[in-house]
């Protein structure tokens, strides 16, 4: 007996959806009336600075905080009522890792495909073909024996996003996942979430400071301070005076003085 799964997003319905999402703590706002959306085969940023409540956001959209106001939804329902989690892939920024770790870059990778499959079930040749083809769409093909304390941060990082990619999820979200890796890092990790999206269809929110190495490809980028002060594309963005390809290190700057 295989484990069941759901069919797909129906068409139409978001992934993922904020409406009016508001947060305080104490008497400080940290959001207020956020609303975003992000749809299958959709590549949207999430750009905002220091304090702005990205990071409070985020746990509001994957339901470990309740918001003060508003509603989330992760694949039309309440993200406590989701119970295929592996729909759901998560890259946190910078995972702890034990250094003494013995874990294999392909083991670590195979959790991934064991949260789909169920923990206790034996993989079968099918997940195995899972775990290679994501091993090789970051570039990690030739590293699949080595145990992952061995490799660089960039490369731990794209394990990671490995495993993620593994569980087939219909939604990737990334928290600074490239902050201060290499650039073949940051290229690997742009076509691994290209190949994500047009192979799978899968909608991917990214929420970073460094977004030259995807400016290309994003579909839409949110500006947040608070509120949502910007949601448009790229195009958009730049016809305002804001190139993410030109300003990779001085972004941040620029979203620090938007009001």
């Amino acid at each position: 007996m295989t484990a069941a799964t759901e069919p797909g997003p129906a068409p139409g319905v978001p992934l993922l959806e904020a409406r009016g999402v508001s947060f305080s703590f104490g008497r400080g706002s940290v959001l207020d009336e956020v609303s975003l959306a992000v749809h299958p085969g959709e590549f949207v940023a999430l750009v905002g600075p220091n304090g702005a409540g990205k990071s409070t956001l985020l746990k509001i959209l994957l339901g470990s905080l309740p918001a003060s106001l508003g509603s989330v939804r992760l694949f039309g329902a309440a993200p406590e009522d989701v119970h295929d989690r592996w729909r759901l892939g998560y890259v946190p920024q910078r995972p702890i890792l034990s250094s003494e770790l013995p874990a294999t870059v392909e083991e670590i990778v195979s959790a991934g495909r064991l949260r789909q499959r169920g923990w206790w079930r034996t993989l079968r040749p099918e997940d195995h073909d899972a775990v290679h083809h994501a091993l090789a769409s970051v570039g990690l093909g030739d590293l699949a024996h080595t145990p992952l304390n061995e490799l660089s941060g960039g490369q731990q990082q794209r394990a990671f996003i490995a495993r993620a990619f593994a569980s087939g999820p219909d939604l990737l979200v990334l928290d600074e996942p490239i902050a201060g890796v290499d650039g073949e890092s940051q290229r690997k990790f742009r076509d691994s979430l290209v190949h994500l999206i047009q192979e799978h269809g899968s909608g991917v929110l990214l929420v970073s400071h460094e977004l030259a190495a995807v400016a290309r490809d994003l579909d839409r980028v949110v500006v947040l301070k608070r509120h949502v002060l910007f949601d448009g594309t790229p195009d958009e963005l730049a016809a305002s005076g804001v190139s993410l390809g030109v300003h990779r290190d001085d972004l941040p700057l620029w979203l620090e003085g938007l009001r």
